[in-house]
């Protein structure tokens, strides 16, 4: 059986908090688990498949039946709805045994460190990535047994669409990108070219020939594949290691890039500089008659770098682009090879190698995210495949490898702190502190055993560093990458938490604690007022004019969002309530400008777009808190009353909200299709119209929308996974396991209390 181990370390691991809120998943093949458990897994495994191409997303089923049976709590496997009791009205009675009923749920599904672990699925091409970098460094099968395999291959091919091809989500229409990356893997993992079920290889394959074979691969796609050695490196367009030698006042010097996009195009550099290829094996060879409609020995690898499939060319490049890669791959890097100048190269790869080190080391070798954490870790394995370092690497692929009924895949990263900070704020919205202690002192823990107690070491500004003490990650503290809304949740989080006595929620944190996280969040704040996510903007918006990426925009700038902005006002709100003294005037000022920021950012139609979440419903909720926290309200507020007809207009006939993720890549307002409602959606604009008052107004459409929340509740208090609700880069969807728990919790809290309570 396999088993989700958590806050275990191990061989050529180190943490700074004994692992608190690592999760990896262990087979054990000795533990047959009871016969029950083989059904309801082997159940769950095929009502998935049966259901793929209907429900797109797993639900967690596998981790979540383990958490419930540590924690005593007995799941419905079946997960039915519950009986309707809410077709009549709604009252006090009903909304409160709602609540208790999710809130009991919920707290069954929490790790003893005070976290809840899930899946955070994403791009469908981060598990091809990591299975290449096991390939060529030669890992495979000592890193993944052949049980690791099974479910990988069982993941794969469970996101294969009708057609063929793999999208570049699971939501997504087929992509050369994710298709010619998820059919490498899989033979990579032993599939043969005519394997899997109903032909899913041919299908696969037919899909990336008739749409012009992987030529058509967009940039990231020809990196990997070169790297593997089934694409040339005179097919890809210059990525010179020199820049990385560019005073920093330059703009287009690397470590002013947006750090995502950074501590990706660094190692592709260094991997392009050294034009470094793996062991061609058999295989290999192989990949290349399948992947490529045309002989590998003629095909135009200079023709080759300029194309890009139309499925996947969502941000095309510039003619400023194709200007300057035609430069640089006609003379510049003919010059560059020359005596004296190639010392230049030799430098710039050992200064970056130097860098991919130091940031290894202070991300305890979990790196920002998947795609990076896999290039830094060939980097790595090819400056000295039998270093420490690399096998430190290794050890950390675990913490990335996720199952669920669906299969093993490679996750971006997990949110392990960004969803305990909601999931407290979302619990004492119910009052129901006093019954759910255990909860929310094992989350108060948690909060408290994450903060990042340290600055990155050394001379990190010159390593393109922020200050780091005081933050919060994303994830795990291990980690290291402080994130601006991650610091502000958290820190609302533990300020909630200080008003209730500690025999209920456990001790509060340090003053000094306190105190830290603020001077990070001054620290963020970028002169036009607003707040990006890791750090602030070092390079212009121009910039992205050089985007080379052809499937994301906005990726090369540490840009501002409403999202990040209303958070730490409204985390320095709630500081200064309980500090009134600590940097009284700096505060003031921040949240000033802030607020400036935010009311600028508003649509002629009164809504606000959100960048990390779906989208407008999303952006909107945020503007709204961020607003009522420094006092505007509706009828003070001509930004919150646009704000509130904008949601009102958006409401659906069954009383709920449901925004496709189109609406992030078009930038307009999308219903999802046939009018569905998405609980999370519905629950985001309930917060947003209860915090504007609306119930003094006319409940009437917050008691549609509470009614369709406890409608939709399942009979054992959990509520049904739904379409992807998270977003990045305008083109890449994300999907927050823990969102269908927190938000409707939330909702129908808020609405007891303000609503009903107070009615």
């Amino acid at each position: 059986m396999w088993k989700l181990k958590i806050a275990e370390g191990g061989p050529w691991l180190t943490s700074g908090n004994n692992h608190v809120g690592r999760e990896t998943w262990e087979f054990d093949q000795n533990d047959t688990g009871s016969s029950e458990e083989r059904d309801a897994v082997d159940a769950s495994r095929a009502e998935f498949q049966k259901n793929r191409f209907r429900t797109r997303h797993s639900s967690d089923v596998l981790a979540r039946m383990q958490l419930a049976k540590g924690n005593k709590f007995s799941l419905d496997q079946q997960q039915k709805p519950k009986d309707d009791e809410t077709s009549g009205d709604i009252n006090i009675a009903t909304v409160s045994e709602t609540l208790r009923r999710a809130l009991r749920y919920f707290s069954a599904v929490q790790a003893h460190d005070g976290h809840w672990p899930g899946d955070f699925p994403g791009p469908l091409f981060t598990t091809a990535t990591m299975i290449i970098v096991l390939y060529v460094t030669e890992s495979l099968s000592t890193t993944l047994s052949s049980e690791h395999r099974k479910e990988i291959c069982r993941y794969l091919y469970n996101r294969q669409n009708m057609d063929g091809g793999w999208g570049l989500h699971a939501e997504g229409e087929s992509s050369m990108l994710s298709s010619a990356l998820n059919y490498t893997a899989l033979r990579l993992l032993g599939e043969g070219a005519d394997d899997g079920p109903d032909m899913s290889m041919p299908k696969a394959r037919k899909w990336i020939h008739d749409h012009g074979g992987t030529t058509m691969i967009p940039i990231l796609g020809k990196v990997w594949l070169s790297v593997l050695g089934v694409f040339e490196w005179s097919g890809v367009n210059p990525m010179p290691p020199e820049l990385f030698l560019l005073p920093s006042f330059v703009p287009i010097q690397p470590g002013r890039l947006w750090s995502h996009f950074r501590m990706a195009f660094i190692p592709m550099s260094y991997l392009y500089g050294k034009k470094f290829v793996g062991p061609t094996t058999k295989l290999v060879l192989s990949l290349r008659e399948e992947l490529h409609i045309h002989p590998y020995k003629k095909i135009n690898w200079k023709q080759a770098r300029k194309l890009c499939a139309k499925e996947d060319a969502y941000h095309p490049h510039t003619w400023l682009q194709e200007c300057l890669s035609d430069c640089l791959y006609s003379f510049g890097e003919s010059f560059l090879a020359c005596w004296p100048v190639s010392y230049m190269r030799r430098k710039a790869l050992g200064q970056i190698a130097d860098f991919l080190k130091y940031e290894d080391d202070i991300s305890r070798y979990i790196c920002i995210g998947a795609a990076q954490k896999a290039l830094s870790m060939l980097c790595c394995w090819s400056e000295n495949p039998n270093s420490d370092a690399f096998k430190h690497h290794l050890a950390r692929v675990a913490d990335f490898l996720w199952l669920g009924e669906d299969g093993m895949k490679v996750r971006v990263c997990a949110g392990q702190s960004w969803d305990v900070a909601f999931a407290v704020q979302a619990i004492l919205a119910c009052d129901v502190a006093g019954e759910f202690g255990s909860t929310l002192k094992k989350a108060h823990h948690f909060l408290k055993a994450s903060q990042i107690v340290d600055n990155p070491s050394g001379d990190f500004s010159r390593k393109y560093r922020h200050i780091s003490k005081g933050g919060w990650a994303f994830q795990v503290a291990d980690q290291g990458w402080q994130v601006s809304d991650c610091t502000a949740e958290a820190l609302k989080a533990l300020l909630l938490l200080s008003k209730f006595p500690s025999d209920i929620v456990g001790d509060q944190m340090e003053t000094c604690r306190f105190h830290d996280a603020v001077n990070v969040l001054l620290s963020l704040q970028n002169p036009n007022g607003g707040y990006g996510t890791w750090e602030l903007a070092r390079t212009y918006p121009w910039m992205e004019n050089l985007n080379m990426t052809e499937i994301y925009a906005d990726i090369m700038v540490e840009h501002q969002y409403v999202e990040c902005t209303s958070s730490v006002i409204q985390a320095l709100a709630l500081f200064r309530q309980k500090y009134p003294s600590h940097r009284e005037d700096e505060i003031e000022q921040c949240i000033r400008r802030a607020t400036e920021f935010i009311e600028k950012l508003q649509n002629e139609d009164g809504s606000w777009f959100g960048s990390w979440g779906i989208c407008f419903t999303y952006g909107t909720w945020f503007a709204i808190e961020g607003l009522s926290a420094v006092g505007q309200c509706y009828n003070n507020s001509t930004y919150i009353r646009k704000g509130c007809q904008f949601l009102l207009s958006k409401q659906l006939r069954n009383g709920g909200w449901g925004e496709s993720h189109l609406s992030s890549t078009t930038k307009a307002y999308t219903n999802l299709d046939g009018e569905k409602s998405h609980i999370v959606n519905t629950a985001w604009a309930m917060l947003a119209l209860m915090k504007a008052g609306q119930a003094e107004r006319d409940p009437s459409p917050l008691h549609e929308a509470a009614r369709l929340i406890m409608s939709m509740q399942l009979g054992n208090g959990d509520f049904p996974q739904e379409e992807m609700i998270g977003s990045f880069l305008k083109n890449g969807p994300l999907c927050y396991m823990a969102y269908r728990n927190i938000f409707p919790i939330w909702a129908l809290g808020e609405y007891h209390r303000l609503v009903l309570c107070s009615g």
